[in-house]
């Protein structure tokens, strides 16, 4: 198997206060039809070996903990512990049988500095010696309806162990969770509209949306000064975020119209797009919804980029709207109003009113890729790879790693 045929998901996991405090990395390849792996052992290994040998661990997962999946083959064998004890989390895997031998290894790699997890946690007596080993019981929802649940949480009090829910998919079902007792939550639910639909945009969200607007329409410069003169914090923010390690820009930046001058138009209509994300009311460190939204208008860019020679329309325009595809991807989640309000807002030319609307036209189909790399069904990724032409597996990969590194850059700069 080449690293060509190989890439990660990376599934998101948030404590109480919506803040991402690691990842679980799933183990893809184009071998296969689905995530699933017959050989445990062999996919761990190509995690362990993709990930914190070529890829770097901190590209991959910038400050937070990882958790890898651990077979039973895997938990015994030394390759373990070639892992980075202080950023990783072994999940042990629900196919392992609990032996003396297994009880006696976690005991071993716990004394070692190791955190444990149990994966797919569906209570048996036999897991009583696990459990006092363990720091964290992953519960899948889609296991347990609502009774059952109550009654593993109740079960799993007897030991000290952090619980995280997995498999969430609304805030409903996070903030249940929660009043159960779980401290962790494994998803994608901070990204849906319904998160934020009760809370009302901020001034300062609403003057970004006319920011936005001014920019794209080719404003005069003294009207886009004028909104940042009304709105200081969008400087100070502004400010932060361009002279960030991630901007790219040599020298300092120190007022509007110099950021105006050396960023120009469309890089300033960049930085705006992500500005919007940072100014969530009692948003955490890092924002989720930054992490994710920049992680997507990097990805959009770079496969742009190595698009152009069959797009319609080439250029820096087209890279341009790929970047703003992806942002706004997720900005109804963020501000609420319906998107195609916002679309209209910002006056956005059809090509991207399509693709944000309806995932049409070139654009909506790099879209729909890009956002199915956030889930484990690899058929649908290859399927939608296949439509997107002059783009390959190894560049999906490639421009992933790349959109994650930048994505930690940029969610250090809003610390």
């Amino acid at each position: 198997m080449t690293t060509r045929d190989i890439f990660l998901g990376r599934q998101p996991i948030l404590d109480r206060d919506q803040r991402i405090v690691a990842y679980e990395l799933l183990f893809r390849t184009a071998n296969t039809s689905s995530v699933t792996v017959t050989d445990d052992m062999q996919a761990t290994a190509s995690v362990i070996h993709h990930a914190f040998s070529e890829m770097g661990v901190q590209t991959v997962l910038g400050k937070q903990l990882g958790f890898i999946n651990v077979s039973a083959d895997m938990l015994l064998s030394d390759m373990v512990e070639l892992l980075p004890r202080s950023q990783v989390v072994l999940e042990l895997l629900e196919t392992i049988i609990v032996t003396e031998a297994v009880v006696e290894r976690c005991r071993a790699l716990k004394q070692q500095g190791f955190m444990l997890a149990l994966d797919d946690f569906v209570f048996d007596d036999s897991y009583r010696p696990l459990l006092a080993l363990v720091d964290i019981v992953k519960v899948d929802l889609l296991l347990h309806n609502s009774e059952e649940l109550q009654s593993a949480v109740s079960q799993l009090k007897q030991w000290p162990v952090k619980l995280l829910a997995e498999k969430v998919d609304s805030a409903e079902q996070a903030a249940y969770c929660q009043l159960l007792g779980f401290d962790l939550f494994q998803g994608y639910y901070f990204a849906r509209p319904s998160v934020l639909s009760a809370k009302r945009a901020d001034p300062g969200q609403l003057a970004l949306i006319r920011l936005l607007g001014l920019v794209m329409k080719d404003a005069d410069t003294q009207q886009i000064e004028q909104i940042f003169k009304q709105h200081p914090n969008l400087t100070y923010n502004l400010m932060r975020l361009v002279n960030s390690v991630a901007s790219g820009v040599r020298c300092s930046i120190a007022s509007v119209p110099q950021a105006l001058m050396v960023l120009g138009r469309k890089q300033l209509q960049r930085w705006l797009q992500l500005l919007l994300f940072t100014l969530q009311a009692g948003a955490p460190y890092p924002s989720p919804l930054l992490l994710l939204a920049a992680t997507r208008g990097k990805m959009m860019e770079l496969l742009a980029e190595k698009q152009q020679p069959s797009v319609e329309y080439r250029g820096a325009d087209y890279c341009d709207e790929a970047f703003m595809a992806g942002i706004l991807s997720l900005i109804d989640s963020l501000i609420d109003k319906p998107l195609a309000d916002i679309v209209s807002e910002l006056n956005l030319g059809d090509r991207l009113a399509a693709a944000l609307l309806r995932r049409e036209g070139e654009l909506g189909r790099l879209l729909q890729l890009v956002e199915s790399v956030e889930h484990p069904d690899l058929s649908y990724t290859l399927s939608l790879l296949v439509q997107c032409e002059a783009l390959s597996l190894s560049d999906l990969t490639a421009a992933e790693i790349n959109a994650m590194s930048w994505a930690n850059q940029v969610a250090e700069a809003t610390a």
